[in-house]
């Protein structure tokens, strides 16, 4: 082992002298293909979980702001720790979109989302485990229960764009656009989140995540307007990687007015 360590060393030293870097070892197929995967479901799995948890357990007086900072700051932990293994997705709107916009190879899109919504199904699953069986029915896994009328739906359908829309254009503008990345992309991004559930969540609910509606529906067997949480965050996922596509986006990014 000594030997070794000492031809490494005197290899290293070799190449720094012709001025070249050592040699960086190139990420495994597990590393490049299995690895993301899993961390999109972990993540999402985590997601979910606290998430539905802060709804089940919160009491009326807490309103919006109990669950509009749980999903925030579990959206900004999970952010920081998940990004260099799999960029921290979790949901499908920003997957499609960083896609779109150059951040991701088109063979990981459905992989990712797959594990997404399998991380959304076991996240309410596990907070099924944890919470009162009660409480968990009344709450309907904490599933989208907000709209309850035909009228309500064109306000939920917009609200749902515009605040994925905003969420998404956060996330591309810090993660994906070179000109304006930055390390507090986790922080950005929970604060979006936060500032979304606090001005929205009577409207909609403040979904924005496919994945995040799909387990508790699951878990629940409750689908009504179920589709308003697909349509809504995909859409405004699609319009935000539209404005850094013809707006926004840097030179290497925009595809117009170069």
């Amino acid at each position: 082992m000594g030997v070794e360590k000492m031809q490494m060393e005197d290899i290293d030293s070799t190449l720094m002298d012709k001025g070249k870097k050592a040699p960086v070892s190139k990420p495994n197929k597990f590393e490049k293909l299995f690895q993301p995967c899993l961390a999109e479901l972990v993540g999402t799995m985590f997601f979910v979980f606290i998430g539905c948890v802060s709804v089940i357990e919160n009491v009326p007086a807490a309103g919006r702001v109990q669950p509009a900072l749980v999903h925030g700051l579990a959206v900004a932990v999970m952010v920081a720790v998940m990004a260099e293994i799999s960029g921290s997705h979790f949901n499908p709107p920003f997957t499609i979109a960083i896609y779109l916009c150059g951040g991701m190879e088109l063979m990981m899109v459905g992989p990712y989302i797959v594990s997404q919504m399998i991380g959304g199904v076991l996240g309410a699953g596990m907070a099924k485990i944890m919470t009162p069986a009660e409480r968990y029915n009344n709450a309907t896994g904490a599933a989208f229960d907000i709209l309850q009328s035909e009228s309500q739906l064109y306000r939920a359908v917009f609200g749902e764009v515009a605040m994925t829309c905003l969420v998404t254009m956060v996330v591309l503008l810090v993660a994906v656009n070179d000109k304006t990345k930055t390390p507090l992309a986790p922080f950005l991004v929970g604060c979006t989140v936060i500032i979304n559930i606090l001005a929205g969540g009577d409207v909609s609910g403040t979904c924005l995540n496919p994945a995040r509606a799909f387990g508790p529906a699951v878990m629940t067997n409750y689908w009504t307007y179920h589709w308003v949480y697909w349509v809504g965050p995909i859409g405004g996922g699609l319009v935000a990687a539209a404005f850094l596509r013809l707006f926004l986006g840097d030179n290497k990014l925009r595809v117009v007015m170069k």
